[in-house]
């Protein structure tokens, strides 16, 4: 199959940081250190999770921890990062530091975003939005090292792997892959493609 699946259904619930509200956690880890007095002792390396936001206010403070963002339902909303606004539109991921003040205004209601967080010392994250035609198989490659998480933003969408055999993804559902091998993915929408690498 392709990698392990993960079920929107399954997410553990556990909430924010600052008590404002709930979060779904899909996957969390460590990366591989060079030696056991590198493991870290104190969470994690990264970890992904579906925040659902309600009403507008500050976010929790996460310092030295990266973030990525991407809205996946609801119109919008602006996040004021350090002073600086930043619009943030629907399955447009943005990268921005958990050290920053960060407070969010929603722009039409309620929204549901996806997170990625990396220690930042140990972990790096790039999330990428890809479309699916039916028409053509589309395929994502996770290297030696890697961590790939394909998560249907979109139902339709059914990750294949090497031994041809397929994992069906409801709307938010995910696969989990770790080191080299290509995935091959079907149907008709969108995925968000989370990579995670070490720390150069």
């Amino acid at each position: 199959m392709g990698g392990d699946a993960l079920r929107w259904s399954e997410y553990r619930n556990v909430p924010w940081k600052n008590g404002g509200g709930m979060t779904r956690e899909v996957a969390s880890g460590t990366v591989k250190a060079p030696t056991a007095s590198a493991e870290i002792t104190d969470g994690f390396d990264w970890r992904v999770s579906v925040a659902d936001v309600d009403a507008g206010g500050p976010f929790s403070a996460f310092p030295g921890i990266d973030r990525v963002i991407t809205l996946v339902e609801g119109e919008g909303m602006v996040l004021t990062v350090d002073g600086t606004p930043h619009p943030v539109g629907p399955l447009s991921p943005f990268a921005f530091s958990g050290d920053a003040a960060t407070d969010c205004r929603l722009e039409a209601g309620a929204v549901r975003n996806v997170n990625v967080m990396t220690r930042r010392s140990r972990a790096t994250a790039t999330v990428r939005i890809v479309s699916v035609a039916a028409a053509r198989e589309t395929k994502m490659a996770c290297a030696a090292g890697e961590t790939l998480l394909v998560m249907a933003v979109t139902d339709g969408i059914a990750v294949g792997g090497r031994d041809g055999r397929e994992t069906r993804l409801g709307r938010l559902d995910c696969v989990r892959h770790e080191g080299p091998t290509v995935l091959t993915l079907r149907g008709d929408g969108r995925v968000a493609g989370m990579r995670i690498t070490a720390a150069g």
